[in-house]
């Protein structure tokens, strides 16, 4: 029988476009930037791209489902009776045992407090709201990817592409920056500026890649 514990997060498509999303714009946009001057074929480079984009929406699938399933150790803030045993076993005395207990809760504490201001619920798991959550992440992903990757698929012209996709690229982080705001009850020009700030270093590091390369 399978024990209902919490998720360490919420399984809400809000959430699940907040992790999806960005990861697939970034990554496909950090992959296009680094390949689009190498002397390879179209097909190739089409090929390479749209596995790295399938690829990595599976992976994030997987870890979403993962992070909704939860585990045991965050329904309670104290040492299991297992936990305990196997401290005693180590001949530590019961004031460290109980010191170890008091830093468990704390970080705790911690922890509720960082998902309240970040506005993520706990819930019970549940494998087809943990499922669903995976699908939706996924979709996420690929709907970021697209926008680094889709002007390279309707343009063979690379350097014409490349520019339009940087242009989608922080039109998206900008509407995403919005979005993410108002979910997470923060001030947008703050939230914008850091993802643009991480758009601008994935344009640099892919420059001094080519330099360093060429």
């Amino acid at each position: 029988m399978t024990i209902s514990h919490k998720a360490i997060r919420s399984s809400g498509w809000k959430t699940d476009f907040l992790i999806g999303f960005p990861d697939g714009l970034f990554l496909l946009f950090f992959a296009t930037q680094v390949m689009q001057v190498f002397p390879i074929e179209v097909q190739t480079f089409y090929t390479i791209h749209l596995c790295v984009w399938i690829i990595g929406a599976f992976l994030v699938m997987i870890s979403a489902f993962q992070a909704n399933k939860g585990d045991l150790q965050h329904d309670s803030y104290l040492l299991s009776d297992e936990e305990r045993t196997k401290l005693q076993r180590l001949d530590i005395n019961a004031r460290t045992i109980a010191h170890i207990e008091q830093e468990m809760e704390k970080d705790a504490q911690s922890w509720e407090l960082m998902l309240e201001q970040e506005k993520v619920k706990e819930t019970t798991y549940s494998r087809s709201r943990a499922i669903r959550s995976a699908l939706m992440t996924g979709f996420f992903f690929l709907v970021g990817g697209g926008f680094s990757l889709g002007p390279y698929l309707s343009n063979e012209n690379f350097t014409a592409a490349s520019q339009t996709s940087i242009m989608l690229v922080f039109l998206g982080l900008t509407v995403f920056s919005f979005i993410k705001a108002k979910v997470t009850a923060q001030r947008p020009l703050p939230v914008i500026i850091r993802y643009w700030l991480i758009g601008a270093g994935i344009l640099a590091g892919a420059w001094i890649l080519h330099k360093t390369i060429f």
